[in-house]
């Protein structure tokens, strides 16, 4: 079935409505989440008579990457819950409304209080949301043909990417104009458009979604519960002795998140009710999650290292007019936008012919790679002058149009190659690729700091390329295992 707009004479059909009506919500979302995203490290970083917290330079990266792995890094818990207590129909809109109170805190309480409540509530607000309307998409995609699945992904990933444009956009412009409080404000407003959109097109939705698929028995309820309260008290602990200080923030995320990718991985691997090909599908996986979380590791230095070289080095003054800090980040989504209808159009003219899942990682790694020696090149062009924000609008299309290669292609192959038992599972394993590169960004960001620029971009230009050439030439032996069992 095509993803395409139904003839005016009949209704659309069914897969379409769940589709459109799931990427708008999603657009909605990812609105809020990037448009807070672009303007979050300049809030830690600017001084207090600019509206911003004052932080120093490593505390703003590790807050930022922090925070963005410790999105990602919730929904190993919302896949959890999506597929034991609560369905995935449901999880979506109590996430929405946890998210929504996240930016309204952030909008109206001032200072360190606001900050952390309010990130903490989108944390797990996302948490519950993402992973579940991720498999929601992938339920109305069930039966298509791989490079129609492919394609729909696509249009899913371009809705994300949409708003991952006109968030920044605005909010940015709203921060420039008056405060950045008015910019967390119009995050907010996103969200209530997304739960107004999302109630609307839930009733097209498959049954599944709104199925518990492995209910938690009554007896494990006083366990599971026990378990949750130890984990707050822990982490009040940390927080009230200081383990939990900015610096550390973006190491401890890094850490817990390999540590979560390592038990899920086990777990299914070492489950009874996986059959041998879909243990061989998600070990030949495995590969494909480290190439990922370090390609987002890179891309993610927009909200980090790319932030703090903005702050120090360009010039972004027009005139009388300064150009929006936010709208800086937005280009790498931007690219993404005018990109990705191309490669869904492509991939599906190819058909079993195009490129599979290995071979697209390995162009975005050494795409990205190109990106940092072209900043390499105008670094050492303009030593020890302001770079104009033109030079870094242009490296941030270069990175950011590489990402059709890589997210849509996770997004689908996670849910085409999981286990049937661990569906929300493997969506949130590719989650968790975002979550390792958040916090990953903010590790670099951090090292940012230390090094001179010229270093800085030579060791990541060279990483994303050998890495992409490494892959491509293992991609035969990965596409053995990865497809194994799928005709």
């Amino acid at each position: 079935m095509k993803l395409v707009a139904a003839p005016t004479t009949r209704a659309p059909q069914p897969k379409t409505r769940g589709v459109s009506g799931m990427s708008f919500s999603e657009f909605w979302e990812r609105f809020s989440f990037y448009g807070l995203q672009s303007i979050l490290t300049f809030y830690l970083l600017y001084a207090l008579d600019k509206g911003g917290l004052g932080m120093t330079p490593a505390a703003a990266a590790g807050i930022a990457g922090a925070y963005g792995g410790a999105v990602y890094l919730s929904q190993l818990l919302g896949a959890w819950l999506g597929e034991r207590l609560i369905s995935p129909k449901g999880l979506v809109l109590y996430g929405g409304i946890i998210i929504t109170l996240g930016h309204i805190c952030l909008a109206f309480v001032p200072g360190i209080t606001g900050l952390g409540i309010g990130l903490t509530l989108i944390i797990l607000g996302t948490g519950g949301l993402k992973t579940s309307i991720t498999s929601i998409v992938g339920f109305i995609l069930e039966e298509e043909t791989e490079a129609r699945r492919d394609a729909g992904f696509s249009y899913f990933y371009m809705a994300i990417n949409s708003g991952a444009v006109l968030g920044p956009l605005i909010t940015g412009f709203a921060q420039n104009q008056w405060d950045f409080h008015f910019g967390f404000g119009l995050a907010a407003i996103g969200m209530i458009i997304a739960l107004v959109q999302y109630v609307i097109s839930a009733k097209h939705l498959p049954e599944r979604a709104g199925q518990v698929t492995k209910p938690l028995p009554k007896g494990e309820f006083a366990r599971v519960g026990l378990i949750g309260a130890s984990a707050v008290v822990v982490i009040a602990v940390a927080a009230v002795t200081g383990l939990l200080r900015a610096e550390r923030l973006a190491t401890i995320v890094t850490t817990l998140t390999l540590v979560g990718a390592a038990a899920y991985f086990t777990v299914i691997l070492r489950a009874k009710h996986v059959t041998r090909f879909e243990k061989k599908r998600v070990a030949s996986f495995i590969p494909l999650f480290f190439a990922s979380g370090l390609y987002f590791g890179f891309l993610f230095q927009k909200f980090t290292a790319t932030s703090l070289l903005i702050a120090e080095r360009v010039n972004l003054t027009i005139g009388n007019w300064t150009f929006p800090v936010g709208w800086i980040t937005m280009i790498s989504s931007l690219s993404g936008v005018l990109t990705l209808p191309i490669a869904a159009a492509v991939w599906k003219k190819l058909g079993p012919k195009q490129p599979k899942a290995g071979t697209k990682f390995s162009i975005g790694l050494v795409q990205i790679g190109i990106g940092f020696f072209f900043m390499l090149g105008i670094s050492n062009l303009l030593a020890g002058q302001m770079i104009p924000f033109a030079f870094i609008i242009l490296f941030m299309f270069i990175v950011g149009s590489s990402e059709i290669f890589v997210g849509p292609i996770g997004l689908a192959l996670a849910t085409q190659i999981g286990p049937k038992a661990f569906t929300a599972q493997m969506v949130a394993l590719n989650f968790l690729t975002l979550a390792l590169g958040s916090s990953l960004s903010g590790l670099l960001g951090q090292v940012f700091t230390t090094v001179s620029n010229d270093t800085y971009f030579v060791a990541v230009g060279t990483t994303a390329v050998v890495a992409g050439i490494i892959l491509f030439f293992s991609r035969k032996a990965v596409h053995r295992g990865l497809y194994a069992g799928l005709g």
